[in-house]
């Protein structure tokens, strides 16, 4: 998606109404499978099975036995269900091919419209219950709570995440938005405008490129106002946002920020660094996406046909953002006259 977006700004082609809300609408269902796979699969184990249990169990079978054959198969469908309709709106299941400078390859019919609708009332079904799951067993433990709340796992570092014009969380679109340690707003700025922003550096002892806040610098890997380390991850994205742009998803991060003991300064949550607590923010945006989805499948103009606008601009340069799952990414192209890459630079949430 990202480089769809970049393909926009190369070939200098604003994407109809349609196209975004389209784009978007399948995001989310990519957004949707990959929180609950990070959830239930790789991250929430430790949690739900318990950090005393043997690193054996601790994985998604751990996870079934504890909570119930049930859940695993909501998991499950969860997952088939919204890969449909990635495969069905992105034309395959993985690496999607839909996206178009400016466009998108494939309108939906009234008929899909229809069938997805009813994926979106599963899908927030399944958000609630999975918070529900993380109140019950995780919340519902002290000895759990402390274990997020302990300094051991708290960084305290500037955070970042895409907001929209009410710095309410957005995945696919908005300004990219950047908080201090102490909550207060640093930066916000257009993805085309990032290298204004970020600077990178590399270590000998690693292949990764090291992303810093250009306007802080780069004191090393150390925490505070004077370190330009930022955050790119959903706990970021909270912290970088004034609220999320749903109603369910508003009270479950309300409920976020009380329960760790944040107050409200000028209106908005003192940002919470404690890293552990990045699954509950993981399930707070899986309620969004779920949201936001339905939102987007009700819209009437979903189905309009009008998604691939003709590109005739030579292309040049662009540049794309979005919030990946794991953070906020960007991709910056140069092309030929003839659009051939003649150089990529990326900056990917991960790092």
């Amino acid at each position: 998606m990202a480089a769809t977006k970049a393909l926009d700004a190369l070939y200098h082609v604003e994407p109809p109404a349609v196209t975004k809300k389209l784009r978007e609408m399948f995001y989310m269902a990519f957004y949707v499978t990959d929180h609950t796979t990070h959830f239930y699969a790789l991250g929430g184990p430790d949690f739900v099975v318990g950090p005393e249990a043997p690193a054996a169990e601790r994985n998604i079978l751990g996870v079934i036995h504890k909570v119930g054959v049930d859940i695993g198969k909501q998991v499950i469908d969860t997952r088939i269900r919204n890969h449909h309709v990635i495969k069905v709106v992105g034309g395959r299941g993985v690496h999607p091919v839909a996206g178009l400078p400016g466009g998108w390859s494939k309108a939906i019919t009234e008929e899909e419209r229809a069938e997805f609708a009813e994926i979106c009332q599963k899908n927030v079904d399944f958000a609630l219950f999975s918070l529900k799951v993380f109140d019950d067993i995780v919340l519902a433990n002290q000895e759990y709570v402390d274990l997020i709340l302990a300094d051991t796992f708290s960084h305290q570092t500037y955070y970042m995440g895409t907001v929209d014009e009410n710095n309410h969380i957005n995945f696919y679109d908005g300004k990219i938005r950047v908080t201090d340690p102490e909550g207060n707003e640093f930066a916000k700025y257009d993805a085309r405008d990032y290298a204004d922003h970020i600077a990178e550096r590399v270590e000998p002892w690693s292949y990764l490129k090291f992303p810093y806040l250009k306007n802080v610098g780069w004191n090393g890997f150390t925490d505070g106002m004077d370190s330009g380390v930022y955050c790119a991850t959903p706990l970021s994205r909270l912290n970088a946002s004034d609220g999320m742009a749903t109603p369910k998803a508003q009270e479950a991060f309300e409920k976020f920020y009380e329960t760790l003991g944040s107050k409200k300064v000028n209106g908005r949550y003192e940002p919470v660094h404690k890293r552990l607590a990045t699954h509950w923010a993981r399930l707070v945006e899986l309620l969004y996406a779920a949201e936001r989805m339905q939102e987007l499948v009700n819209d009437p103009e979903i189905t309009d046909p009008n998604v691939r606008p003709i590109v005739t601009s030579t292309p040049t340069e662009g540049v794309g953002s979005v919030e990946a799952p794991r953070g906020t990414l960007t991709h910056h192209y140069w092309t030929d006259e003839n659009g051939l890459l003649t150089k990529v630079n990326m900056i990917v949430g991960t790092t």
